[in-house]
């Protein structure tokens, strides 16, 4: 039951968001209990442009609490958006609350340059 309200939430964020921002890319995220993944996807041709994960060697490496895994997802991720002259898109959550490891991934896309 609560795997069917997590996608009926899912569905009625991503319906809203995608009646408003017909001209943006979408930054959607993906977490489990220990990783967290994030993409910028282009929804006109279904194509993924950027992604970070934390199951990257680099980030694997460095031993980090959650939610400063989560922090330095969003710097990586910003960083690649800029190289590809991505600043306006907006941030899809899926089914997760604004709390935690997606508030803080947020703030940190914000902070290094993504407009949303």
């Amino acid at each position: 039951m609560k795997q069917d309200l997590h996608k009926k939430r899912t569905l009625r964020n991503r319906g809203k968001l995608k009646r408003f921002n017909v001209d943006r890319y979408r930054i959607t995220v993906s977490k489990s209990l220990k990783n967290i993944s994030v993409q910028i996807i282009d929804d006109k041709e279904n194509k993924t442009i950027v992604s970070a994960s934390s199951n990257e060697k680099k980030i694997r490496e460095n031993k980090l609490k959650k939610i400063e895994m989560s922090k330095m997802i969003g710097e990586i991720l910003a960083k690649r958006a800029t190289e590809k002259k991505i600043d306006k898109v907006y941030f899809d959550r899926g089914g997760y609350k604004y709390h935690g490891r997606i508030k803080a991934l947020a703030e940190s896309l914000r902070k290094n340059g993504l407009n949303f």
